[in-house]
């Protein structure tokens, strides 16, 4: 748990924070609620749903669905916001409303110390064990695991744990983003830290823009909003073509007339 100076330097009216107790873990229900004081606070009305953003420019929206014990995050959405943080026992989460559905996240660990990039799979811890026949001392390596219970698949990276991904770009200089894929592949969604750290620019509602593909092909596709969010119809006829998978990783880089997104050139991230 953050230290408790620590914790106050974070937190104001506009914020609340998470932390395990004994017997939680955090997929509990428990962790998925919207506290209560803050929603009186607040005076804002999140019926709908909530988008969590990270220092590192990754968010996840979450939706939300209310019952008798007050406003829940459903579980995929939360269990995927964990799993993609490898959230640790000792950890502690800082929300911080911004604008409407918005906020921002901060990650700290036990000894205070803030992450501030994307984190990477718990390291594999040993444990030194005597041998009761022979008196030596074995080292014993257990497998990295989470304390949500994520099993770690091997093969394949996630945002969390992609390094560089700047590589893969075609041109250095194009604003980009890294996104894994989730349960619903049918639009590419563009968050507003992507946004606002590049300065994009979209089309009207329904205009054309394009998918390029690894090959020099393109894909047809609109760009649509929904709830003030850019996104881009066309990007399920790509996963389909080169049959993606959930928790495949690709790196989209956005072409653009003047400041505005016309295609977006997407690179597939080596297993």
């Amino acid at each position: 748990m953050l230290p408790e100076r620590k914790m106050q330097e974070c937190l104001n009216k506009s914020s609340f924070s998470k932390s395990l107790s004994p017997g939680q873990n955090w997929k509990s229900k428990s962790m998925r609620i919207i506290p209560e004081e803050f929603l009186r606070s607040t005076h804002e009305s999140f019926e709908h749903r909530v988008v969590f953003s990270v220092p590192w420019n990754n968010s996840w929206q979450l939706w939300l669905r209310p019952d008798k014990k007050g406003l829940f995050m459903i579980k995929e959405d939360w269990d995927e916001f964990v799993d993609d943080n490898f959230l640790g026992l000792d950890d502690t989460l800082v929300f911080t409303h911004q604008e409407t559905m918005y906020f921002q996240v901060r990650i700290f660990k036990k000894d205070g110390k803030e992450i501030i990039s994307a984190p990477l799979e718990f390291e594999p811890q040993k444990e030194t064990t005597s041998a009761s026949a022979s008196g030596n001392t074995i080292q014993i390596e257990k497998k990295p695991s989470s304390s949500s219970g994520r099993t770690a698949i091997r093969g394949r990276k996630s945002c969390a744990n992609l390094q560089n991904p700047e590589r893969y770009l075609l041109n250095p200089q194009n604003p980009y983003l890294a996104k894994t894929l989730k349960k619903t592949n049918h639009l590419l969604h563009v968050g507003h830290p992507v946004i606002r750290q590049y300065g994009l620019e979209f089309g009207p509602h329904d205009s054309s823009m394009y998918f390029i593909l690894p090959d020099g092909n393109k894909v047809d596709g609109l760009t649509k909003y929904y709830n003030d969010l850019p996104s881009f119809l066309g990007w399920a006829d790509v996963c389909q073509q080169y049959n993606l998978k959930i928790g495949d990783t690709v790196v989209c880089e956005f072409e653009l007339s003047g400041r505005v997104v016309a295609a977006v050139r997407v690179h597939f991230v080596n297993e």
